[in-house]
């Protein structure tokens, strides 16, 4: 699959030093990327951190005689997928919406076709102004991505919206941005994809529950990953708190037997990955009022199984035509995972080592090392942060059911 390639003008504001790990971010995420660093951001940042970020040379002037002997602006204007301004000062934003092309930045932004996401940043007031407010309005009926900025306090004391968002929530922009652009070419299109994640939370009482230190991470970014490839993606999530991925269609449940339920309303789909850490048991009666201690006698919970969601579907007649499962494991991972694949029926078990203490190498981490079991063989990959796991799990799963 070709490698994103990123455009980042980084406007004269103070919010300049996230550009830093916003580029740390997309070479994460891995997409390249190229800096244009206007005059006013220079004030704040140096074209040697971009350089040294990006591992690309960075771009400042409109009359550099090599670039522009070889038409440099045309070249980086039209080279990229995605061109970001970020931030984006009121003054580019004005100068993007007239036409304005006395700047590097502003050459590049008038030259180009490729698709503009622009990141406002700049005092409260100043984003309230008519005038920015007019050229905001302009600048989205000429087609670029502008995001409204945060609420919260500002390097000039006060308060409101005109701060930068968080570059988290910048490459979530980024990303659905470019998914918009290629979509119509993206392998997944017109496929359904069902995605489990999370733990489940079995009631003992009102306030206690049996539970597992699954976070939902690992299940959250392959639903955005699948996402992202085109697929209508169905996340039927277990109690976590972690935010929608952009173009996932969400459904929350706390209990096993809630996400089995869920699981069947989704069907049919042409793929299933059952990433969620579902409880194997329940308590056969869960008290309608709070368990009181009584006089150190302990009480007795009576335990029932949990339906088998995995199982279910492999002989559902709606079987998904790839059905995946996930494997904690802590001892023996690979023969475990392997006995899970014959005794479930599913197609591929992606399996991983949680044995850290309590559990915390993988289940709460950002990094994921697991082995792709089937029964062709194992496939095992190196620790990887989850989302680039998700990435390299989505790309295998569009080769199987092209």
């Amino acid at each position: 699959m070709k490698t994103p390639h990123i455009l980042l003008i980084v406007g004269g504001g103070i919010a300049a030093y996230k550009a830093c790990e916003l580029i740390r971010l997309i070479r994460r995420a891995g997409m390249t990327v190229r800096c244009v660093l206007t005059d006013g951001g220079a004030q704040f940042i140096t074209p040697m951190t971009l350089a040294a970020l990006s591992e690309n040379e960075v771009f400042t002037t409109l009359w550099d005689l090599k670039n522009e002997t070889e038409m440099g602006h045309i070249q980086l204007s039209r080279e990229a997928d995605l061109i970001v301004v970020c931030p984006a000062t009121a003054d580019l934003l004005a100068k993007m919406a007239a036409g304005i092309s006395d700047s590097l930045a502003t050459t590049v932004l008038l030259a180009t076709d490729t698709p503009v996401l622009a990141v406002p940043a700049m005092n409260v007031r100043m984003w309230q102004h008519t005038a920015t407010q007019r050229n905001v309005t302009q600048l989205r009926a000429d087609g670029v991505r502008v995001i409204d900025p945060d609420d919260g306090a500002m390097a000039c004391g006060e308060f409101g919206p005109g701060r930068l968002p968080e570059p988290a929530a910048i490459m979530t922009e980024i990303r659905a941005a470019l998914s918009l652009r290629a979509r119509e070419h993206l392998p997944l299109q017109g496929k359904r994809v069902l995605i489990t994640a999370g733990p489940t939370h079995e009631p003992i009482d009102p306030v206690r529950y049996i539970a597992n230190r699954s976070s939902g991470k690992q299940g959250f970014a392959i639903a955005a990953a699948a996402a992202e490839l085109g697929a209508e993606v169905h996340l039927i999530a277990g109690p976590v708190q972690l935010p929608t991925p952009t173009g996932v269609h969400r459904h929350n449940v706390e209990t096993a037997r809630e996400m089995a339920a869920a699981v069947d309303a989704a069907l049919p789909a042409d793929v299933a990955i059952l990433v969620a850490a579902v409880a194997d048991w329940r308590t056969a009666d869960s008290a309608q009022q709070k368990i009181k201690k009584t006089g150190g006698v302990l009480p007795a919970l009576r335990l029932t199984e949990n339906p088998d969601i995995l199982a279910g579907l492999a002989t559902d007649a709606r079987r998904p035509e790839l059905l995946i499962g996930f494997a904690a494991e802590t001892e023996n991972v690979i023969a475990h995972a392997q006995a899970k694949l014959a005794r479930k029926g599913c197609d591929w078990i992606v399996a991983n080592d949680v044995s850290g203490p309590n559990g915390q190498s993988v289940m709460g981490g950002s990094d994921n090392a697991v082995h792709i079991v089937t029964r062709d063989g194992v496939e095992s990959w190196d620790s990887l942060p989850k989302d680039q796991v998700a990435r390299k799990l989505m790309e295998k799963i569009a080769d199987a059911v092209r």
